[in-house]
């Protein structure tokens, strides 16, 4: 069975929809840049080992992510999970562990990267809007894309509305993306693709507005 760690800095909602989720694998540990990240004790209460790490007691953000990586290869992981963690990981750490570092990401990438992607939509009156996620590489938000879902945006949606809305579907990308890549069905190729099997769906289409 795979191992996975994974790494949040808040919350961790989309850390507990993988929890939830009855995995193939082994959540290895779960460790936060924040001690008093809401997601440790939820991670605690599952009994799955955790630890902070917290990045201001480090010089630079190259001290920070060696100490993280030292964390992490601790135990052994076959993925490392990025739930919400919101720091940008220096290159040597992303190509540590190339192919095997996913993350979740809220918008339809390769749009509206980096930060407050949900203001930005609303701002430029986008009709459709959703979520991403990707391999992680150097490239910030720019990784091969494993699984995307897209919702509709209405014409009352407030950031707090529509981030929700993307939420709901993180809490089921997320998990499915996982799964997919511990049984094997997702995987980078030669040419840093994704390759599946055979997983995509047909015939569906969301329109937004819809049609009369």
């Amino acid at each position: 069975m795979k191992r996975i760690v994974i790494l949040i800095s808040g919350r961790g909602s989309n850390m507990e929809a993988l929890l939830k989720a009855r995995l193939p694998c082994e959540v290895a540990a779960v460790i936060s840049n924040k001690a008093d990240a809401a997601g440790l004790a939820i991670a605690q209460q599952h009994g799955i080992a955790t630890a902070a790490i917290s990045h201001k007691d480090f010089a630079n953000r190259e001290a920070f992510d060696a100490a993280l990586a030292q964390e992490i290869d601790r135990h052994h992981p076959d993925l490392v999970v990025l739930a919400g963690f919101m720091r940008i990981l220096t290159a040597g750490f992303v190509n540590h562990y190339a192919g095997r570092l996913i993350n979740i990401h809220p918008s339809l990438l390769p749009a509206y990267t980096g930060v407050d992607t949900h203001e930005r939509a609303l701002q430029d009156g986008v009709k459709i809007h959703g979520c991403t996620v990707h391999f992680v590489t150097p490239d910030l938000d720019h990784g091969p894309i494993i699984i995307q879902a897209a919702v509709p945006v209405r014409q009352d949606d407030t950031p707090e509305t529509l981030s929700a809305r993307v939420l709901r579907e993180e809490h089921r990308v997320f998990p499915q993306a996982v799964r997919w890549l511990c049984n094997g069905n997702v995987r980078l190729n030669a040419q840093g693709r994704v390759e599946t099997d055979s997983l995509e769906q047909r015939g569906t289409t969301l329109i937004s507005p819809g049609l009369d």
